[in-house]
Formats: C-alpha cells, sequence, structure tokens
C-alpha cells in the first residue's frame, strides 16, 4: 500500500488526557496495517507533550500531559501527520520472519484449556490440534512487547476470562477470539491460558529486545515437558524469511 493510499485517521478524545487514533476503513487488514504504520511515524516525530502510546489491535491510544499540551495540539498533531505522509513514500515494510515456538500444553501450563475447550463443544486436544494447524501473523507488539497474532482457526471466537487471572507466568500462550498472544513477563491477564512455551521472547538485556516484528508469521509447536526440557531453550529467533 503506497501513502497516496493511506486512510484519514479518525481522532476522538478518551478521558480528559488522551485521544483515541483509528483507521475508517472497511478493510480490517488495511485497518491494522495503516495503524501500525501510523504508530511507528508518530512515534518518529512524538510532538510535546505525549507521555505515551498504547497499541491496540486496530487502534492508539494516545496518552499526553494536560500541563504541558492540549487535546486540540494533540489531535492538530495527529492528523498532521497522517496528511503529510509524502506521497511517493511507501508505508514501511520490513522482511517478514518465520517463527516454530514449541509449546507445553497440559493441565498446569494450560489451566484454560479444559475450559476452551467446553466452552468450543470440542475436546482439548482438538483445541491443540487447532492452534498447531493455525497460521498466524503478528498484528502488533502490546504492551511489554507482547506479539499480538491473528489467525487462530476455532468454530467460533473465544471468550476472555469473566474475572481476570492475576499473575500469568513468563512464555503463557493465550488465545481470545480469534487471535493469539505470549506474555513476556509475569502479570495479569483476562486471556484464555492454554500453553506455555520454555523461549524467552522478550530480553531487555539484548540491543534488540525482541527478534520478531509485525508481519511475522508464527506457527505454535506442540510438545512435551520432556520435550521442552531437552530443546535447552532460550532466546526466541527466527527459523527463516518468509517470501
Amino acid at each position: 500500500m503506497t501513502a497516496a493510499q493511506f486512510p484519514a485517521v479518525t481522532v476522538e478524545p478518551f478521558g480528559d488526557s488522551a485521544v483515541m487514533v483509528t483507521i475508517p476503513h472497511p478493510d480490517p487488514v488495511i485497518r491494522r496495517t495503516a495503524i501500525v504504520a501510523f504508530r511507528e511515524r508518530f512515534l518518529a516525530h512524538r510532538p510535546p507533550g505525549v507521555l505515551d502510546v498504547v497499541s491496540g489491535l486496530e487502534s492508539l491510544l494516545v496518552e499526553f500531559d494536560p500541563l504541558a499540551t492540549t487535546l486540540p495540539h494533540v489531535e492538530y498533531a495527529v492528523r498532521l501527520l497522517a496528511e503529510r505522509l509524502p506521497v511517493q513514500e511507501r508505508l514501511r515494510t520490513r522482511t517478514a520472519l518465520r517463527f516454530a515456538v514449541p509449546v507445553v500444553f497440559d493441565e498446569e501450563t494450560g489451566p484454560d484449556l479444559a475450559s476452551v475447550a467446553e466452552e468450543l463443544g470440542v475436546a482439548p486436544a482438538e483445541v491443540v490440534e487447532a492452534i498447531a494447524e493455525s497460521t498466524f501473523t503478528i498484528s502488533l507488539l502490546g504492551a511489554a512487547m507482547a506479539p499480538m497474532m491473528d489467525g487462530l482457526r476455532v468454530p467460533r471466537p473465544v471468550r476472555r476470562l469473566a474475572e481476570p487471572r492475576t499473575d500469568v507466568a513468563p512464555g503463557a500462550l493465550m488465545i481470545a477470539g480469534t487471535n493469539a498472544i505470549i506474555q513476556p513477563f509475569p502479570g495479569p491477564t483476562g486471556w484464555r491460558v492454554v500453553g506455555r512455551t520454555p523461549h524467552t521472547i522478550v530480553d531487555i538485556s539484548r540491543a534488540e529486545p525482541v527478534s520478531f516484528g509485525t508481519g511475522d508469521v508464527v506457527r505454535f509447536v506442540p510438545v512435551t515437558r520432556d520435550e521442552a526440557a531437552a530443546l535447552d531453550a532460550g532466546f526466541l529467533l527466527p527459523v527463516e524469511v518468509s517470501v
């Protein structure tokens, strides 16, 4: 998609110190691709007073300091950055990588596996099979650089937890809707925890804390606990470049 096709943005107040930015386009692929491209441009030209930028699957929450700037100024900066994308400039792209991520699926690593199976009306083994047969694409890097992925092929979207878990282990594979995400650090979540990878997916001691990015392709490979231990898994690395 060229910049000439870059859609306009919608900017709406979100409380008194934030705005929500979305892309009003009927195609969800365009909405998601464009919001990621706009996020990169916005971060590269962050306006004064902006405190944080929180990525959603199809949105961007821009938080600002109301003592340093105002809502109209932030809204103007958002619209200006969208409009001033040079006509001949292509939206930033990167060569997609492929990842094969080993995951242990059992009662301990996947405490929600049985309930997800019950919700979908299938056996737990069929949920694991569906995950393993799905091809995921990383749509965005969420909080703490967690990879949020599209592509879960199940009979219907998976509901979130009614009561979020307060402490989920690093490496936990979680699903909700038709999306998947890997927990990089211990923390709470409302997503359904179905397994865990032995790999470290985010390492802040490295110059490049993650090896993946938007557009990369991920497959999950079921392994036993013994197989996971034998892998001597460390920092997650890609297996190949996607053509």
